[in-house]
């Protein structure tokens, strides 16, 4: 039997091994997969132990930690300096494929002016993919972290040249914008009675995409709905990061209706094990 596993710190209840166990059934592949909540401090001394296993997931605050232990990296994982998947010792990224499907699966088109909210781990990701689709983006961030938001731009335009990435306070935010995304946890539950931007911001895009899986559909999508904007949230990037790791492990591919017929038992496995969240 194949052993793979997730690695973060805290865990707590994640739906990352329920996700995988299905996946594995769809490929009729006798694996496990465990979570593994491993303290920073202890990230050294557990190195061979993770290597050992047939491939693991990466999660906060891993993502960078663990880099310096592996043999090397594929090119995103290079690029956004960050990895979520690792397979014979070589870091992966495959949140960016998880989100290039969740969002061709919503029918939202990655290009035009894009706003990213947020400038931690995953805004990383979204803002080097909207560059690299030719978008022009604007990284908004809370007035604590702008200086990290403006950072970001900068890495943004080094690694992409030719790229228009700017940044400002998120209350200075103003549209309209084809596409906005946000990679905050303002939203999540337990606190799913705020939204990220005003309603004014929300109205003037042409499309909105909420990384935040749980609830399924947060203050920001439904405000978006309500204003007729299309609007996707994060289940399908959850589940198809999940599934393009197991493609990298496995070295198969999945066809893309079993994953996404997945995305709503997902969404239901989540309600029935934390509770529904709306």
């Amino acid at each position: 039997m194949k052993r793979f596993g997730l690695i973060g710190h805290p865990l707590g209840h994640t739906l990352s091994p329920w996700i995988h166990r299905q996946l594995f059934s769809l490929m009729d592949c006798q694996a496990s997969y465990d979570a593994l909540d491993i303290p920073p401090e202890q990230l050294p001394s557990r190195r061979q132990e993770l290597l050992s296993l047939d491939g693991f997931n990466v999660t906060i605050p891993h993502k960078q930690a663990i880099i310096p232990y592996l043999k090397g990296l594929n090119r995103r994982a290079s690029l956004y300096g960050a990895v979520n998947t690792v397979c014979d010792g070589v870091g992966y990224n495959t949140d960016c494929l998880g989100f290039l499907q969740a969002l061709a699966g919503g029918g939202i088109s990655l290009s035009g002016k894009v706003a990213v909210l947020g400038a931690g781990g995953a805004s990383r990701v979204f803002a080097m993919e909207a560059a690299l689709a030719g978008c022009m983006v604007t990284i908004a961030s809370r007035a604590s972290s702008v200086e990290k938001a403006r950072a970001l731009a900068l890495e943004v335009q080094e690694k992409v040249p030719g790229s228009q990435v700017s940044a400002c306070d998120l209350d200075e935010l103003k549209g309209p914008f084809d596409v906005l995304i946000n990679g905050t946890p303002v939203g999540m539950f337990p606190h799913g009675d705020a939204c990220p931007v005003n309603d004014t911001v929300i109205h003037g895009c042409g499309a909105v995409f909420d990384a935040i899986y749980n609830p399924t559909d947060t203050l920001l999508l439904r405000k978006a709905k309500a204003a007729g904007v299309k609007a996707v949230g994060g289940m399908p990037m959850l589940v198809w990061q999940a599934a393009k790791a197991q493609e990298i492990w496995l070295g198969t591919s999945f066809d893309s209706k079993d994953v996404d017929a997945l995305v709503p038992q997902a969404t239901e496995e989540l309600m029935r094990t934390f509770g529904r969240h709306e």
